[in-house]
C-alpha cells in the first residue's frame, strides 16, 4: 500500500521555483507563491525563485544554472506549458533532459482530467532529471501547482514515501557519468 513510513526520516530537499511569465513580477505571482508554501509547508526548503519571461532561451539558461547549481535538487516551473504561441516551457526543459519522466505529465493530466475534464489535453506538463536535479514543469494556475505538488510532488520528494520515492534515486542519477571499475 502506497502512504509514509513513519519508521523512515523526512528528508529536506532543496527547491527552485521559476515562474515564466511575459506579466508576473512577485507580487503578483500566485502560482509561484503556492508552490514556495506547499514547499515550506511540507518541510523542503525553496532555496531559489525567479521569474523569467516566455522566451525558450531565457528559460533554458535558468534550467541550465539551476542544474549546475550544487544547491538546487529540484527545480519546479509554473506557466508556458498550453499551446498558444509563446508557451515554450516544455520545449526548454526537452532542450536540457538527459531522461524525461513521462509519467509525471501523464499522471498530471489524469489528476487535471477529474476536475476540468477535456479541458487537461492543453496541458504540456512534463518532467524530466538533467544533471543529477529533477525538473518539474507545471501550469500556470495556482490550482494546476496545487493538484501537482499535493497529488504527485508532495509525495515522490518526500524519502519516506513507499513503496518507492524519487529522493531515494537521488544518489544514483549521475551513475552513468562515473568511471566504470576496474
Amino acid at each position: 500500500m502506497a502512504g509514509i513510513d513513519e519508521t523512515r526520516r523526512f528528508l529536506p530537499v532543496n527547491i527552485a521555483v521559476l515562474t515564466v511569465s511575459d506579466s508576473r513580477d512577485l507580487a503578483s505571482d500566485k502560482s509561484g507563491a503556492t508552490l514556495v508554501e506547499r514547499i515550506e509547508g511540507a518541510g523542503h526548503h525553496a532555496v531559489r525563485r525567479t521569474i523569467v519571461k516566455d522566451d525558450k532561451s531565457a528559460i533554458e539558461a535558468q534550467l541550465r544554472a539551476w542544474i549546475a547549481d550544487p544547491e538546487v535538487d529540484v527545480v519546479l516551473a509554473t506557466g508556458g506549458t498550453g499551446v498558444t504561441g509563446r508557451d515554450v516551457t516544455p520545449e526548454a526543459f526537452q532542450a536540457v533532459y538527459e531522461k524525461e519522466i513521462t509519467g509525471f505529465g501523464e499522471l498530471f493530466r489524469w489528476i487535471s482530467y477529474q476536475k476540468i475534464g477535456t479541458s487537461t489535453i492543453q496541458s504540456r506538463a512534463t518532467g524530466g532529471v538533467a544533471g543529477g536535479t529533477y525538473l518539474f514543469a507545471l501550469p500556470g494556475s495556482p490550482g494546476a501547482c496545487r493538484d501537482a505538488w499535493d497529488e504527485i510532488l508532495r509525495h515522490q520528494l518526500d524519502a519516506r514515501f513507499r513503496p518507492c520515492n524519487l529522493v531515494e534515486l537521488m544518489p544514483r542519477l549521475q551513475e552513468h557519468l562515473k568511471a566504470p571499475a576496474a
